[in-house]
């Protein structure tokens, strides 16, 4: 038995309410244990506050439960928002993803910490990092009164680096902040297959920096890993799909978070209804992995 929870992500959005228990239900009966409490049912919850309730009693009903969470994420919904005009509806909405987390019983939360993209070409990498900073000085005094800790991950852009993040966690020092490593943006990043400009790596630092290949993400995260998504791809794109359908050396990944010391679980964040894969095969392919 792996030492931390092993939890399961659903793209919930494209269930109904009444398929939504049924779902959890196939979850349970495929072995899982824990499900994540992902971006689409926080903002659900923020919309219709009497929704955690029912979300409680579904998952208990499953024989679940609710390990970690993902606030909801978008250009202008991440940390390293650098329009002051946007910063104070951005922050207010992370508070709140903060306390209905808490009101789940759930202690972890990826938090992204946003991309270099087109929207913000008028600002620096270091004022984006900056605005990140901000951002959580705002948010960390919330996380501990929760007794949350916030994750923040690495992407493939030129700001979210293994160097940004542990920048952003050393500046802190927290407990209360650490690192969401996740497998499928690593896989991205780890070197030059040959696709030219089309891939998602070289289109994200385009116009930005000279990009910056590393096999060594999980390495240089490891202290202060405290949750983790692990999905496949083919090192072109963000795919999201089965452990062990693309080309991430999963034997190497799961060696290596074993000696993480900061983890606290960790997540299959492959899709299913997006890439079509079956609840079965993703619970047997994490179960090879971890169990």
């Amino acid at each position: 038995m792996y030492p931390v929870p092993i939890t399961y992500l659903f793209d919930f959005e494209f269930s109904t309410e009444k398929m939504r228990p049924y779902i959890m239900a196939e979850f349970a009966a495929n072995g899982a244990r824990h499900l994540v409490l992902t971006d689409v049912l926080i903002s659900q919850c923020m919309q219709n506050p009497r929704l955690k309730n029912q979300l409680k009693e579904e998952i208990a009903q499953a024989g679940l439960t609710f390990v970690d969470a993902h606030a909801p994420f978008g250009t202008n919904e991440d940390l390293n928002v650098p329009d002051p005009s946007l910063r104070g509806a951005m922050l207010d909405r992370l508070k709140l993803a903060l306390r209905i987390t808490a009101e789940f019983g759930v202690d972890s939360i990826t938090i992204h910490t946003g991309n270099a993209v087109k929207e913000w070409r008028g600002y620096t990498l270091q004022q984006l990092h900056d605005a990140l900073l901000a951002s959580l000085e705002v948010l960390l005094p919330v996380a501990e009164e929760l007794g949350i800790t916030i994750a923040i991950e690495n992407i493939w852009f030129a700001n979210n680096t293994p160097e940004k993040l542990l920048d952003a966690v050393h500046h802190f020092r927290s407990p209360n902040l650490g690192i969401c490593y996740d497998s499928g943006h690593a896989n991205l990043m780890k070197c030059d297959r040959g696709f030219g400009d089309d891939c998602a790596p070289l289109k994200a630092w385009k116009d930005w920096a000279p990009i910056q290949w590393d096999d060594h993400i999980l390495e240089k995260l490891l202290p202060e890993v405290t949750t983790c998504h692990l999905h496949d791809n083919q090192g072109q794109y963000d795919e999201h799909k089965t452990p062990g359908s693309g080309t991430i050396d999963w034997p190497h990944i799961a060696g290596l978070l074993k000696t993480a010391p900061r983890l606290k679980c960790i997540q299959c964040e492959t899709i299913p209804v997006r890439t079509r894969s079956s609840i079965a095969d993703i619970c047997r392919a994490m179960q090879r992995l971890f169990e």
